[in-house]
């Protein structure tokens, strides 16, 4: 009997909208879902059996040790590439290569790269034929600093890869296989009678494990949204945190244990594997990022701290956690953790964790929890103060489930305080001002009783051409439980003494308030504007994180120019950046932008440029190293003066990028006649080098301003003059050459570094 692995048009429609949304970071498409074929038939792969009894006394051994990693699938190690297996078909102007691979009653399935190095014009989906799902697309853009590739587990016993690929590569693709994961663990957990949405992917824990949402999680749904699941192979390691820095700027650091280390770039971190009910064992597995970079480990804290090979996408909800490395002690703690790979769970311990000494660690001791407890593939998942910030991640202990109870015993979490000194700080706090306490991103860590915040809007973007009035508005927030009745508003412009505004309403907690402060004049050059609340409802202020903010921008207050930038992109705008230099310094920049994935692109980009005078080097990037034209899309950029006249332009073949240097007054440049016969690289960043139609003379290179950078005297045997310029600030240079006879030959060069 044949296998048919189409669906009805309404279940593909449904499929695609769900998968494009939320599945592992993908950009778009769906598989071909084809029928099953004598090729994909007589090619297909089937993981060895194995002796399921022997495999369940071993498990039945480790899953009582935390700190050994959970198993739930079979690892077989394999070679496969498109070269020698599956096989190749051309449609709809492409040549596809297609893998079935099957393993025996499998729960789900999973594979690993140890090569993928897609190009633009290669792309790659994996599908399930009995559910459905499927991972992908995947393109150039899933490809890795360190070459491999891991993916998410699909449910089923037979998975199929499907490579797309233009015409031009031939039948051959930089991609091997290594590593097929065959899940087994449901089907040795649970009796056949079980229902089968009962059963989760990755196992089930004890009885005694609260799901994170049971009613007893409630206050905790803001810090759930960054604990993820990490899974190499067929074991569930660990569980870890993404873990916020002082610069809010939601960096996809995240934090586990030292213990659980093996290759984070082979890990997949699995976000929000839940249930939504209180009672339920399965989650969504469809919501996961590959790979991450390990940035520092210590034991003396057991702790990791990673970084995310890609930014969770804004589909997945994610929040940062706060945390605290004073090393306060807190009046209680909470845990949230993947016990034995189970879905998000919660334990809570209702006394004062305190410093201890275990197995050669700095830990917070546990003595027993009031609620919950850990288990294996709990390792690595954080400890929360009642505060709702991280102060440590699990290294280890004896507390487990027995029945439905949980058997009293301890667990131990590594310090956050001492791993702070031993390199977490360098990330967690960036900019060096040793703050050990801050709360979450983009979500604050806990509601306060007295809480006022203060944020800025309403200031220039960019850079402001002439004097001008400015006006800027400050939003005060009530970010505690008790209404806001009251509060006092310090503001500080350029410098200047602080002026107070008393504040009176009545804010709900969440409620806002616009404060507009008064007019004044911008200087010329920077201008900085400082907002600070204190005082709310007459007291001090429970939570001083978000008492401040900040906002700075620059004038232009002499003569200026109106100049605009048009950027059209091609399909790849997630390639593209761009900055305009001034003698060294960034006066403009954009990029990177949304990619289109319509193969056209188009998208009109337009900057208006408010440029001092003098002269200026544009400089554009490419970061696959293709240029903005010509196969995905006739991009180019144009940089026009204010009427409209186009000043430097290019056609989008660039490669990895091209400068080019303009000037506000580009009509006397113009008049200029350029006699020197060769003046290279143009732009420079090294060496110069400058060849003469006639010598006997002197060489002065002077900068936009007109001050002399350098001289050379030439004499009549010369024709080449060389430059070192690797010193020199970047920008636009003119170079004279003056001949004993008085003759003048005047060229331009840039600078760039």
């Amino acid at each position: 009997m044949n296998k048919f692995y189409s669906f009805t048009l309404a279940g593909l429609i449904c499929i695609a909208a769900f998968s494009s949304a939320t599945a592992q970071i993908n950009y778009g498409g769906t598989p071909s879902f084809i029928e099953e074929t004598e090729e994909l038939r007589n090619t297909r792969m089937t993981m060895p059996s194995f002796d399921r009894e022997e495999i369940a006394a071993a498990d039945v051994v480790t899953d009582q040790i935390k700190e050994v990693p959970w198993r739930f699938g079979i690892e077989n190690e394999v070679v496969y590439s498109p070269s020698t297996h599956g096989y190749w078909s051309a449609e709809n102007g492409e040549n596809v290569w297609r893998l079935s691979l099957t393993g025996d009653e499998a729960t789900g399935m999973s594979i690993r790269f140890s090569e993928f190095g897609l190009q633009k014009g290669q792309y790659l989906f994996i599908w399930a034929p009995e559910t459905g799902d499927y991972l992908g697309k995947f393109d150039h853009r899933s490809v890795k600093d360190w070459g491999g590739f891991s993916t998410g587990i699909l449910t089923g016993s037979e998975i199929i890869i499907e490579l797309h690929q233009a015409t031009q590569f031939g039948i051959s693709a930089p991609i091997t296989i290594d590593q097929v994961v065959y899940g087994y663990r449901s089907l040795l957990l649970h009796s056949e009678g079980l229902a089968n949405e009962m059963r989760g992917p990755f196992g089930n824990s004890g009885a005694c494990n609260i799901n994170v949402n049971c009613p007893e999680g409630a206050a905790w749904a803001t810090e759930k949204r960054g604990v993820a699941l990490i899974v190499q192979g067929g074991f569930t390691v660990c569980t870890g945190t993404l873990i916020n820095n002082t610069m809010n700027d939601g960096t996809p650091y995240f934090l586990t244990a030292n213990h659980c280390l093996g290759d984070p770039g082979n890990w997949v971190y699995y976000f929000n594997h839940e249930n939504a009910t209180c009672s339920g064992s399965t989650g969504p597995t469809n919501q996961s990022v590959s790979g991450g970079t390990l940035l520092v480990s210590d034991g003396a804290s057991d702790f990791a701290l990673i970084e995310l090979s890609s930014t969770p996408p804004a589909a997945f909800n994610v929040q940062y956690a706060g945390f605290d490395a004073s090393g306060a002690t807190p009046s209680s703690a909470t845990g949230i953790h993947h016990p034995s790979g189970d879905v998000k769970k919660i334990c809570f311990e209702e006394d004062s964790p305190y410093f201890a000494n275990a197995a050669g660690a700095a830990v917070w001791m546990i003595d027993q929890w009031e609620a919950g407890v850990t288990e294996p593939g709990s390792s690595g998942s954080a400890l929360f103060d009642n505060n709702h910030r991280i102060i440590g991640q699990l290294y280890g202990g004896a507390a487990a489930c027995v029945g439905s109870v949980n058997n009293g015993q301890l667990d131990y979490y590594g310090r956050l305080n001492v791993s702070w000194d031993l390199g977490a700080s360098e990330y967690l706090d960036p900019t060096g001002g040793n703050i050990t306490v801050w709360d979450g991103y983009p979500d604050g860590a806990v509601s306060y009783d007295n809480d006022a915040g203060v944020t800025i809007t309403g200031a220039p973007d960019g850079v402001l051409c002439g004097s001008a009035q400015i006006e800027i508005d400050v939003v005060l927030t009530n970010s505690g439980a008790n209404n806001l009745t009251s509060a006092s508003i310090t503001y500080y412009i350029n410098g200047a003494s602080g002026q107070q505004i008393n504040w009176n309403g009545n804010l709900s907690q969440y409620e806002t308030d616009i404060i507009s402060l008064p007019p004044f004049t911008a200087v010329n050059g920077e201008n900085t504007v400082v907002v600070a609340v204190t005082s709310p409802n007459g007291v001090n202020d429970d939570n001083t994180l978000n008492d401040a903010a900040d906002v700075e921008f620059s004038t232009f207050a002499g003569e200026t120019f109106d100049f605009q930038l048009a950027l059209t992109l091609d399909e790849y705008g997630s390639e593209i950046s761009w900055e305009i230099k001034r003698l060294g310094t960034v006066v403009y920049s954009g990029g990177p932008y949304e990619d289109t994935d319509d193969g056209d692109g188009g998208e009109v980009v337009l900057v208006d440029l408010c440029l001092e005078a003098g002269c200026y080097i544009f400089n554009i990037s490419d970061s696959y190293g293709d240029g903005l034209c010509c196969e995905y899309g006739e991009g180019s950029w144009q940089i026009l003066d204010g009427d409209g006249d186009v000043i430097s332009s290019s056609n989008g073949e660039f490669g990895e990028g091209e400068s080019e240097q303009f000037c506000t007054d580009e009509a006397s440049l113009d008049n200029i006649i350029s006699s020197i016969k060769t003046i290279y690289p143009n732009p420079a960043s090294s060496v110069l080098s400058i060849e003469l139609q006639q010598t006997d003379g002197v060489i002065v290179v002077t900068d936009a301003s007109g001050r002399i950078i350098n001289t050379m005297n030439l004499d009549a045997t010369q024709s080449r003059a060389t430059m070192d310029v690797s010193s020199w600030a970047e920008g636009m240079y003119l170079v004279t050459w003056t001949g004993v006879n008085g003759t003048r030959q005047v060229s331009q060069v840039g600078i760039v570094h």
